[in-house]
């Protein structure tokens, strides 16, 4: 070999190198680059595990506390409406102590009259009211027929003549039914 193709040889080999040793850093650069990505998805994925964790343990701490907050509200609330009866059993008890030292009767049924009429107010007062049904058509929503009798009076077909034990509304929601007789 001449000294020209020698020359251009080893311009070859060098270059080759060169193209080489570029490759080389490259995919270094590349793996590199990808290690680099790979470990910022990871953090990102321990970063969003984390506020998932929170997220549920935050969650699972409020549902205890208006869980807890909803049995208070229901315990007191039954505390509040047993406080605002006992003026009631109070005046029952005065009634009692009336019945046994007189021998008076109009009084004792004027003080009874008293206390139920309190005991209705109280009534009122916590949304409880009676379901009016005495001669109005039987309606089977807030109604209960627990017989049919003849109807005195043919206009009475149908309809309540008798109510057996009072229903009653608690804000509009039946909670106890109107037990009836019923005109047939």
């Amino acid at each position: 070999m001449d000294s020209d193709e020698m020359t251009m040889a080893e311009t070859s080999e060098e270059n080759t190198d060169q193209v080489i040793q570029e490759k080389s850093k490259k995919k270094k650069f590349a793996v590199g680059g990808q290690r680099k990505e790979l470990e910022e998805m990871a953090n990102k994925l321990i970063e969003m595990n984390d506020k998932y964790l929170r997220l549920t343990a935050e969650f699972d701490n409020y549902r205890k506390r208006t869980l807890r907050e909803k049995m208070d509200l229901t315990r007191m609330g039954g505390e509040n409406v047993l406080v605002k009866i006992l003026p009631v059993v109070d005046n029952l008890e005065r009634a009692i102590l009336s019945i046994r030292s007189t021998s008076e009767i109009d009084a004792v049924k004027e003080g009874i009259e008293h206390i139920y009429a309190n005991f209705r107010d109280f009534l009122k007062q916590n949304g409880i009211q009676e379901i009016e049904c005495l001669n109005q058509d039987f309606n089977s929503d807030i109604q209960e027929a627990l017989t049919k009798i003849p109807a005195p009076d043919p206009s009475q077909k149908g309809k309540v003549v008798d109510v057996i034990e009072r229903g009653y509304y608690l804000h509009d929601k039946v909670i106890r039914y109107a037990k009836v007789v019923v005109g047939d």
